[in-house]
């Protein structure tokens, strides 16, 4: 059961563990569409200066505005984003508050309606629904509207890099991470033809047009993770979603203690098994029996996991074959619930690209933290990506 399991989710769980999905090839257009940014906030005064300067900055060579929607703020949130926008310059900044929202709607989503409702005052072409505790490099603006209008999206999201600092972080952040494109394959979702839908919150670029088509956000407002429901909405209008993991947008809100994680965690993993605890159970017993149990060991020497592996991408899942021991875990999630063992390398695919020197031209990467070197100055081998903050190591093997 258990090996069977690994294989579906190997090869037919639209290969959710690759983490190259990356904004598409794109060409930038002849005259850059004016773009509107809608931030809602509430009490971010502590992440605001890291994440707002880095909008106010983006190197944008259409018209683009912010609007950041000040939701009932206790901690000088609207004055520190006038004062930032004053110091640094920029984009024009707009600072608003949303009122109370009536029965039925979320405060996030009010605040995003006010705002949504300010930028179509200047008729932009696309919205960039993004969060307050999210920065983006330079040229972040300028990508997303490129990828949208090459590849025909009316919606591109971004997984943002999340942070991975503390101990708790970095045992359950990657996990996260994986659980949720379990849940939403990135493949399956740019698909034509497919039901599979979803966003990722932090940053959003959608189309004016398909938003008015798809009456967002009022045709979203009970619910709950409104990224996954946005993107349902617009697809199921008639528009094309894409999602993949981000180079360039970043986390900046720490989750130092393990409650801090269990609230992310809960109100949107969650939220989607619908909060039954059916499913939930299900879904523990399912990947405790995937990720606990080892599959059933034969072959050569320890080659217990060799022909999972080599079903899945020929000579070895790292691409180098000899360099990966057969039984060693494959996924983020496998090695939290069991260590590699010393000297192992953990066999997943990512584009490591710019973490310790140039990314493998072979789809098949190694994830390793060459660059990482623990207190005690000696090398240390563990799970980093591109998708999570470089800088750390997230699970340390001697």
């Amino acid at each position: 059961m258990s090996l069977a399991a690994w294989l579906w989710l190997l090869l037919f769980q639209g290969w959710f563990w690759r983490t190259d999905v990356r904004l598409p090839a794109s060409r930038e257009p002849d005259g850059w569409p004016d773009v509107c940014v809608v931030v809602p906030a509430r009490d971010e005064a502590a992440v605001l200066p890291a994440s707002l300067p880095s909008l106010l900055a983006q190197d944008y060579p259409g018209r683009a505005e912010v609007f950041l929607v000040d939701d009932g703020s206790t901690d000088g949130t609207g004055d520190l984003a006038r004062e930032l926008a004053r110091r640094r310059g920029g984009l024009p900044l707009t600072v608003v508050p949303p009122g109370e929202p009536p029965a039925g709607w979320t405060g996030k989503l009010w605040a995003v309606r006010h705002g949504m409702e300010l930028a179509r005052a200047r008729d932009p072409e696309y919205l960039l629904l993004t969060d307050a505790d999210i920065a983006h490099a330079p040229d972040s603006l300028r990508r997303l509207v490129a990828a949208a209008g090459t590849g025909g999206f009316d919606l591109v999201s971004q997984m943002a890099r999340l942070r991975v600092e503390s101990l708790w972080e970095r045992l359950v952040v990657p996990a996260f991470v994986y659980f949720f494109a379990q849940l939403y394959p990135f493949r399956r979702i740019s698909r034509p033809g497919s039901r599979t839908a979803a966003a990722a919150g932090g940053c959003v670029l959608l189309r004016a047009d398909a938003a008015a088509r798809a009456r967002i956000p009022d045709a979203v407002r009970h619910a709950v993770i409104d990224d996954v429901a946005v993107a349902r909405a617009v697809k199921r209008s008639g528009g094309r979603v894409w999602l993949g993991l981000a180079d360039g947008v970043d986390s900046v809100r720490p989750y130092p203690r393990l409650g801090d994680l269990w609230r992310m965690v809960s109100r949107s993993a969650y939220a989607q098994l619908r909060h039954s605890p059916l499913l939930l159970a299900g879904t523990v017993a399912g990947l405790a029996l995937v990720y606990l149990v080892p599959p059933p060991r034969g072959g050569r020497g320890r080659g217990g996991g060799e022909s999972a592996v080599r079903a899945a991408g020929g000579g070895g899942v790292a691409g180098d074959g000899g360099d990966v021991r057969p039984d060693a875990a494959v996924l983020p999630a496998a090695a939290v619930a069991r260590p590699a063992a010393a000297g192992d390398r953990v066999p997943l695919s990512a584009d490591d690209g710019g973490l310790g020197g140039a990314a493998p031209p072979r789809a098949w990467r190694r994830l390793e933290g060459p660059h990482l070197r623990p207190p005690g100055g000696r090398r240390r081998r563990g799970l980093t990506g591109r998708h999570l903050r470089p800088g750390v190591q997230f699970m340390p093997q001697p």
